[in-house]
Formats: structure tokens, sequence, C-alpha cells
């Protein structure tokens, strides 16, 4: 009797033992549990003005045999979170033990709520929700605008002005048509969502003043995003576009920060006045051309990964006072801070040339970090380039014996700026830029970009600030 009561209870371990391998079996768990989503990103494009709160949903996709089982969906924010879930019926910031069928979904839905009024909000709340299975995670991202903005989606706009009431936020581009003529205020701010191009055809005009910059950045306002480039694509503006003016602008953190020009076009280049800008951050060019014609004062282009100036396919350049500061830190840099040439080689086949009519820089600061930071290159003018630095200090490897076009140059020295590392390029109290620069340019810029007399000690500085502990306001 006791050996037939032990042989069932074998029996019954065995059988359990066959059925919870057949359970374990039945599910995909860990790595082998990859999810399908209907979107990598969830949108919630209302702006909110009051309490408010919205619900938005995507799916979620098993395209495996088997059933996935999902060990925790949880908001990465967690229980401080603005957003709120729901799956499959169960809410929270965290539900656990989710299943989905083989080659089945499920809708997942998410709420956000709001105050505009609560506080100093940031402009993008962002959050994710993660998908968790063993050692798998994945996510998707949860975006809202948390105060009251002037929302642009991939919009062409006609002539308009716009005032400092309000943020302004671009998702997928926007254009400023051909004709017509975008005015900005002093104190604007501009939001640009990763990807998006503020696209000119017709005229922009960014009217800041010294005290309340007109400023173009990225949409991202946590603190850790202040000076990451790359969060938005730049200004571009379009041949055909005329009669551009930017004085006292900050853009920073884009792919370019100004663009000119484009290839394939019958419309005359663009043409810009820049002055009293910052132009920072990004992870190609500051300032971009394809024989365009810019005329920049009192401007400061820096932290830039290839360029600074890339100014290619003829055109015709003046800078005044303008510090040029190239110490990328981000990644590898081989190229040099200015390029001038009269063609650009898109591919194999596309060369595109254009005449130089002249490219002049005057009581300026060319300097990084590399040893060559300024390049002429010449295809269909020969080395006779059409280029002029006039007291200028400029990091350059090669002796310099054209003194035609080198007039005055202070090649390799240290320039004196406070600190390249926090962005500060004041000149420090002992600084050789100090007192360098020629007077007549001085006296096309008599006051530096922020307001500070640079003719007052009878001897103007070299870049775009005059030591404040020389002069007077």
């Amino acid at each position: 009797m006791m050996h037939r009561l032990a042989g069932w209870l074998l029996t019954l371990l065995l059988l359990w033992g066959v059925a919870a391998g057949c359970q374990r079996e039945k599910y995909l768990t860990g790595e082998e549990a990859e999810l399908l989503f209907s979107l990598d990103t969830l949108y919630f494009d209302t702006v909110f003005t009051t309490i408010g709160s919205t619900t938005r949903s995507f799916r979620v996709y098993n395209p495996h045999t088997k059933t996935v089982r999902i060990d925790e969906v949880r908001l990465a924010g967690g229980a401080s979170s603005p957003f709120r879930i729901n799956v499959d019926g169960a809410s929270g910031p965290v539900v656990r033990d989710v299943e989905i069928l083989p080659h089945d979904s499920l809708y997942l839905f998410v709420e956000v709520t709001i105050d505009p009024l609560g506080g100093s909000l940031p402009l993008l709340v962002h959050d994710s929700v993660l998908f968790i299975t063993g050692g798998r995670v994945a996510d998707v991202d949860l975006v809202a605008w948390g105060q009251d903005v002037h929302l642009f989606d991939g919009r062409i706009i006609g002539t308009q002005r716009w005032e400092a009431d309000k943020p302004y936020l671009i998702v997928h581009s926007i254009m400023v048509d051909t004709g017509a003529v975008l005015t900005v205020a002093p104190g604007v701010i501009v939001h640009n969502h990763f990807g998006s191009t503020f696209y000119v055809a017709g005229t922009l005009r960014i009217e800041g003043t010294v005290d309340e910059p007109v400023i173009f950045t990225g949409d991202r306002l946590e603190a850790m995003y202040d000076d990451i480039p790359g969060q938005w694509s730049g200004i571009y503006f379009l041949n055909g576009s005329s009669n551009n003016r930017i004085d006292h602008a900050i853009i920073r953190n884009a792919v370019y920060g100004v663009h000119l020009g484009n290839f394939y076009a019958e419309d005359p280049p663009p043409d810009l006045r820049i002055t009293n800008t910052v132009i920072e951050h990004m992870t190609w060019a500051g300032i971009s051309s394809v024989g365009a014609t810019i005329d920049a004062a009192n401007c400061l282009v820096d932290d830039c990964g290839s360029y600074l100036l890339s100014l290619t396919t003829g055109g015709d350049y003046r800078f005044i006072h303008c510090t040029l500061a190239n110490y990328w830190s981000w990644s590898p840099r081989s190229t040099p801070s200015v390029v001038l040439s009269d063609h650009y080689i898109l591919n194999d086949t596309a060369i595109f040339t254009g005449t130089l009519v002249q490219a002049a820089f005057y009581n300026s600061i060319i300097y990084g970090d590399k040893e060559d930071e300024f390049v002429a290159v010449a295809l269909m003018q020969g080395d006779t380039l059409p280029f002029l630095l006039d007291h200028v200090l400029l990091r350059k490897k090669d002796v310099v014996n054209d003194t035609v076009r080198y007039h005055t140059v202070f090649l390799n020295h240290n320039p004196g700026f406070v600190s390249v590392w926090e962005n500060d390029y004041h000149l420090d109290s002992l600084a050789f830029a100090a007192d360098r620069g020629a007077w007549d340019p001085a006296l096309l810029v008599p006051r530096d970009m922020e307001d500070r007399d640079r003719l007052a000690d009878g001897h103007p500085d070299l870049g775009a600030y005059e030591r404040a502990d020389t002069t007077v306001r």
C-alpha cells in the first residue's frame, strides 16, 4: 500500500512538473519578448491655458507566436509625473503582469493634467512609459506643453509681427512665405522641436535689444540641455529671400545657426545683415553660405562641430568686430573654424561654383584649439581669392607672407578670453586682443555687443566685446 501511494505521489509530482514547464514555455519573457509600438513619441499638442486634461492612446503589439508577459508597465517619472496610464483597464503609475496574446495588441491610454497657473512650469513636460520584461526595457516618450504658447506646426506664414506675450513653439518646421515679412519683437523666445527648420523664403527681421534679445533655441528646457547642440535644425534662408535683418539675437543648440542659399535654384542668393548676435553650440556650422551676401558686426560665433563660418560658392562677406572662437569638445574636429571657397563639391558629379566678390574681416578674432583655424580654397579663381584680414588675431600654422590679404594680422597669440570652457569670450584684464583694433573700422561700429563705448579710451579692442574695466557704458 505504501509503495502504491508513493508511486501515485511520484506520478503527480512528475505531471505537475510537466504542467509547470508547459506553463513556463507558454510565455515569452526577458530578452526574447521584443514589443512593437504604433509610435515612438506620444504628443499632447493641446496648448493649456487653464487647468485641463486630455487623453491619448497608442498600441503595443506582440509580433510573436507565444504570449508575451510584461513584468511592469510604468511611468519613468513615477507618482510625481503629470501623466497617468491605463493598461487594459488597470491604472496607476505602475501596472504589473500585463499579457499580450500571440499576434495581438493592446491599447495603452495616457492622460495628462497640467495647471499652467500653478507656478513656473517648463515649456515642455516630458516623461516616458517603460515596458520592463526581464532584462529588456523598451519605452515610448510622452511630450506635452505645459504653458500657453503660440504653436506653429508645419505651417507657411504670411506677413505678421510676433510679440513677446508668450513663447513661440515650432513643430515640424515653419516657412516665411515668398514676399512675406516676419518681424520679431524684442524679448521673443522661439522654441524649436527636434528636427524642425525655420525656413525663410521672404524676409525675416529680428528686432532684439541689448536688454531684450530674441532667442532661438530648442524646446527642452531642463538645465542639462542648456548647451547641447543638435536639438533642432536651424534658420534657413532660401534663394530669393532678401532684406533680412537680425539684431540682438541668441541662436543656439541647433545643427546650424544660420544657413543662406540653396543649390539648383534660379532665384538670386539671399542677403543678411546680422549684428549684436550670439550663435553657439551647433553640430555643424554657426553661419553657412552658398553664394550669399552677409554683413556682420558685433557677433560671437562659438562652439561648432565643423565650422564657425562656412562661406562657399563665392558670395560677398564683411565681418567687423566679430569674435569667432571654436573650442568644440563634443567630438573630434579636423576642420578649420573659417573656410572660404568659390566652389562646393556636393558629390562626385556635382560641383557648384560662384564668384567670391570679397570676404573682409576687420578688428576681429579667429581662434580655436586647432593649429589652422582659417583656410581659403580656390577652384575657379585660382589662388587669388579676394579676401582681406585687417587687424585680426588669427590662429594659423603657416607663415603668412601675403601682406595684401593678411594686413596687420596677429598670429597665434592667446586672445585672453575669460573662460573658453564656460563659453565666456569677454576679454580678461591682461588680454592680448585688448587695444589692438584699428580706428576706422571701430568708427563703423562704435559700441560693442553689450552697448559699451569702444572708442572711449581711444584704443578699440578686437572682437565683439570691449573690456568692461576700461570703458564706461
